[in-house]
């Protein structure tokens, strides 16, 4: 019996206008256009796969919530996974690579990521990764409440998601363009989250043996432009619910000078920094290692030193 999960009243993205420039960029070209742009996601999910690859055990099912076409999935092998079942609100990009691009047993099911226990029962599955969507969803610790439910006792969460200073170049140089020709500012990158907020939420959803780390990948563009296109080409534009559609055009002229300006390269290219937050946390069980109470050690520190 499916549990009912509770709609988040936060509305920062509009979830049908993020599903929809997701649908498009996978559409583009027969997917052709969104595989020149796979670089970032490729990347994000190796660095995922070698934190994936130091949790000794092995898995009968992984759920890949916002999978989209399955750029960590592809990854898993059958020595260590039997079967994925791949989750994403976009079809066009869940369907939009063969099953002959994996190596392990799949599993597609369209479905809002916002909405897990919605879809599947509580304490049914043994591990859920989530390799940069969870950004998009609206309640974040609704989320990870409703992963760390539909795990069973022991089991494993492991998600990667922008951290907060994600763009921080393009972010600048927009804000800084804005205010000069404009007079003000408005969103057009999206809210990020930093890794303490990160840390203090999986402790508050209930996950135990946290990790987190920081990592950054960094890519040069010709120019400010060809990042916003990437970036399109991506599904990764604004969805902000209060966004604007555009940009006045000598607006744009002049974030792309106070960009080269301020971060350019030496050799013309600019630089945009993607910052990744990785988490991994356990379903609390019988058998999960606690610490020891305090004044409970039979050495002392001083001796061991």
């Amino acid at each position: 019996m499916f549990r009912r999960s509770l709609h988040s009243p936060y509305q920062v993205f509009d979830r049908s206008v993020k599903r929809l420039q997701r649908d498009s960029a996978a559409a583009l070209r027969g997917g052709a256009k969104s595989r020149t742009v796979d670089y970032l996601r490729d990347e994000v999910a190796d660095r995922m796969m070698d934190r994936f690859m130091d949790i000794k055990r092995n898995f009968g099912t992984i759920l890949d919530l916002g999978s989209g076409p399955g750029h960590f999935s592809k990854l898993l092998v059958p020595e260590r996974v039997r079967k994925v079942l791949m989750i994403d609100s976009s079809e066009k990009t869940l369907h939009r690579d063969p099953d002959s691009e994996f190596e392990v047993e799949l599993g597609r099911i369209v479905w809002d990521e916002e909405r897990l226990l919605d879809l599947v029962q509580k304490d049914s599955q043994e591990a859920i990764v989530s390799c940069l969507s969870l950004h998009w969803v609206n309640d974040l610790p609704g989320t990870l409440v409703q992963i760390k439910e539909a795990l069973k006792p022991d089991g494993v969460f492991l998600g990667a998601m922008f951290g907060g200073d994600t763009l921080f170049e393009l972010r600048t140089s927009l804000q800084l363009a804005q205010v000069e020709r404009e007079g003000g500012i408005s969103p057009y990158i999206s809210p990020m989250t930093d890794i303490r907020d990160v840390s203090n939420l999986l402790g508050r959803a209930g996950f135990t043996l946290l990790t987190t780390d920081i990592d950054e990948v960094k890519v040069n563009y010709p120019s400010m432009f060809e990042l916003m296109d990437d970036l399109r080409d991506m599904g990764e534009a604004n969805a902000v619910v209060e966004r604007r559609s555009s940009l006045h055009r000598d607006t744009l002229a002049a974030a792309s000078a106070i960009y080269k300006a301020m971060h350019g390269n030496e050799d013309g290219s600019v630089p945009a920094t993607f910052q990744i937050i990785f988490m991994i946390g356990w379903k609390p069980s019988p058998t999960t290692p606690v610490p020891l109470k305090r004044g409970s050690a039979k050495r002392s520190l001083k001796d061991v030193l």
